[in-house]
């Protein structure tokens, strides 16, 4: 191309034939845009006059612009294009669909890329429509150093040659979008199948951690990540607890299982805005909370947290994290969050199952609890009684029961502690709810606590089940713990913080579990004095000692003893079938004058086995006679009675009641219901004489 005469050659129309079949031969061999580019000019060159060639590729939906520079390759980086196509020189013939040339020569301002063709030295180009019968591609750009202007027959040549490659390009151009198709397709392809992969292992695998080992290695080809960790909200802790965590580096200073403290974490701004988030350098750098400090240490630049959550609430975040910038795209976002919902599903699922299972376990062992309530022998149905002692207890039960305030009974045994906190628990706004017993003196130390606090699965050798305590079972309702005093040293403080707190662990559990309880004490011993030995704590003393009730025993309310007597009497007549009619006014004299040593219990063991006894219509109490009151009784110390005293004592009361007489309506032996037989074969055992009485 150094002369006209060159040139003319070049452009003889022969020789033009013959390049242009090489041309449609070579490029139809061609699927890809940029081996086809390097093509080109080859075999252009042959037949047309060129120093530039460069191909505009018009997107026709959006008009935006694609530039390749064909030919010279060292032509250096193609300047900014300004605009859309409409707005370039070579708008005017992707308008008109006809070729148009441009000079380059002279000192006028020239648009949009022609100044910088000018500078390189070209001199004159010519645009011409890249098209086909079924669209419009862009254009090929034909520029010159060599000649000042393109003749019409050298036009006419580009135009029939751009006609040929417009059909290679069109096909080239399938095929590039056929094969960003199919990686389109593979990658949703590898999608849709990690995601299957994902809640395949989300229905096999129980365990957090190995769920989330399982995951990481599914995704780990698709979306780069060095570290995935999930986090739980805590609702006893009021935090997020990092759950399961994985790291190919071998990460140590973040722990599974530890509670995210820092209230500015990374999870805790996308469970708080319910959304996901990216995280830069500059964001985990900017962030003061010690797990960001952490994750730059160990080389992370960019994160990513998607919030688990389901239409019925957020349970915490799914996260991953890079050693490098900018990481996650959007598209890896987008399956992040694909698993994080199948995730936040799968979760919702076990804990709902793991409520369920608790609340099925905790009915259960409810249900046990109350049989054993109803087959156990209670001391009362009901309160008996009213004497003023009695009167003043109960004003005091109406007074604290309305309120949640601990209660300590305090009594001897016998007295009828759990029956009153029974009436504590009724006249409570907990009525509603469970009222459950546990006698500190009635189990070894080991079972009690287990008792208590329940234990996990596999606390200790037989615990192939998780259960829960007595503490748990009473949730929203009354624990009541009798004789306090006797529970051990070691247990204390573990009840201690269960009042203070409402909270505890269970026997090999790490978890802290909160209940909502009201505790009522009971106990026969005198704590103050056990706090002084050091057998008790002081702490533990003054928690239980909120609002203290002493019960007065039977023996300063002599009163109430003849309620009770004819209660216990026709409440076990009814048992064994027996009708007892008459109770002796000496009889009950009798049970008035006696210590109750027993108290209420004693009392009721007393009736029931003189119901046992009695023959007939009239209660036989085998009872000592009390010869004087208690004011009358000598400071020493009384031996104790024994049946066969107190069955002498009132058959000489029956036999001085009726002169002496054994038979017949008015004798002895009809007032005591026995038998004219049996009651001489007993005065004759007893020693009793007529003489005697």
């Amino acid at each position: 191309m150094s002369t006209a005469e060159d040139t003319g050659e070049r452009g003889d129309l022969t020789v033009f034939r013959q390049a242009l079949l090489r041309l449609s031969t070579a490029i139809a061999g061609y699927t890809t845009l940029d081996s086809l580019c390097a093509a080109l000019a080859t075999h252009l060159k042959d037949a047309l006059p060129f120093d530039h060639l460069g191909l505009v590729l018009v997107d026709q939906e959006t008009s935006a612009v694609r530039i390749a520079v064909i030919e010279p390759s060292n032509i250096g980086p193609v300047p900014p294009i300004p605009g859309p196509i409409d707005d370039l020189p070579a708008g005017r013939a992707w308008r008109l669909q006809r070729p148009v040339v441009w000079r380059l020569t002279g000192d006028g301002a020239l648009p949009g890329m022609q100044p910088w063709l000018r500078d390189l030295g070209f001199r004159v180009m010519c645009h011409v429509p890249l098209t086909t019968a079924r669209q419009r591609l862009g254009l090929l750009v034909f520029a010159s150093r060599q000649i000042d202007d393109y003749a019409p027959a050298f036009v006419a040549m580009m135009e029939e040659a751009t006609a040929h490659v417009a059909v290679a390009v069109e096909h080239a151009l399938y095929l590039e979008r056929l094969a960003a198709l199919g990686a389109t397709l593979a990658a949703e392809r590898d999608r849709v199948q990690l995601l299957l992969r994902a809640t395949s292992a989300m229905c096999s695998e129980l365990d957090l951690r190995a769920l989330l080992a399982v995951i990481s290695r599914e995704l780990r080809d698709i979306v780069k990540h060095h570290y995935a960790s999930i986090t739980l909200w805590d609702e006893s802790a009021n935090r997020l607890r990092r759950e399961a965590l994985v790291s190919r580096g071998g990460t140590k200073l973040l722990e599974a299982g530890a509670l995210v403290r820092d209230g500015a974490s990374l999870p805790k701004f996308a469970f708080d805005r319910g959304e996901t988030i990216v995280f830069s350098y500059h964001d985990i750098e900017s962030t003061d909370a010690e797990a960001a400090r952490v994750m730059i240490a160990e080389g992370f630049r960019s994160a990513c947290s998607v919030p688990l959550r389901t239409p019925r609430g957020k349970y915490g975040t799914f996260n991953v994290a890079s050693p490098e910038e900018d990481a996650f795209t959007p598209a890896e976002v987008q399956l992040l969050e694909q698993i994080a919902a199948q995730m936040a599903m799968a979760i919702e699922n076990a804990i709902t199952f793991e409520r369920l299972a608790a609340l099925k376990d905790k009915l259960a062992q409810e249900k046990l609890y109350l049989e054993a309530e109803i087959t156990q022998q209670h001391n009362f149905t009901e309160i008996i009684g009213g004497s003023a002692a009695l009167r003043d207890v109960l004003a005091q039960i109406e007074t604290v029961a309305a309120t949640d305030a601990t209660v300590l009974l305090l009594g001897e045994t016998g007295t009828g502690k759990e029956l009153l906190a029974r009436a504590i628990h009724d006249r409570s706004a907990r009525h509603g709810q469970t009222f459950v017993r546990l006698n500190g003196a009635a189990l070894p130390a080991g079972l009690l606590e287990s008792e208590l606090f329940g234990y996990e699965k596999g606390a200790f050798t037989g615990a192939a089940a998780t259960k829960i305590g007595r503490l748990e079972l009473a949730h929203r309702g009354t624990l009541f713990l009798d004789e306090v005093g006797d529970m051990p040293l070691d247990i204390q403080p573990k009840l201690l913080r269960a009042l203070q707190e409402r909270e505890f662990e269970r026997l090999g559990g790490t978890r802290v579990q909160r209940v909502d309880v009201r505790f009522v004490a009971a106990t026969n011993r005198d704590l103050a004095a056990m706090v002084s030995e050091g057998t008790f704590r002081e702490d533990l003393f003054y928690r239980l000692n909120v609002f203290p009730i002493v019960i007065p025993p039977l023996r300063e309310r002599p009163e109430d003893i003849p309620a009770l007597v004819r209660h216990f009497a026709a409440q076990f007549s009814r048992r064994m079938g027996r009708t007892i009619t008459t109770i002796p006014a000496a009889t009950m004299q009798t049970l008035q004058r006696w210590e109750w040593p027993g108290n209420v219990r004693e009392l009721e063991n007393v009736i029931e086995r003189a119901v046992i006894l009695s023959r007939g219509s009239v209660l036989q109490v085998p009872l000592p006679a009390i010869k004087s009151t208690r004011k009358e009784r000598s400071t020493a110390a009384p031996s104790a009675p024994t049946f066969r005293d107190g069955e002498r004592d009132i058959i000489l009361e029956a036999l001085r009641a009726s002169n002496g007489v054994v038979a017949g309506a008015g004798g002895a032996a009809a007032r005591l219901g026995l038998k004219r037989t049996t009651l001489q074969s007993k005065m004759r055992k007893l020693g009793i004489g007529r003489p005697g009485f």
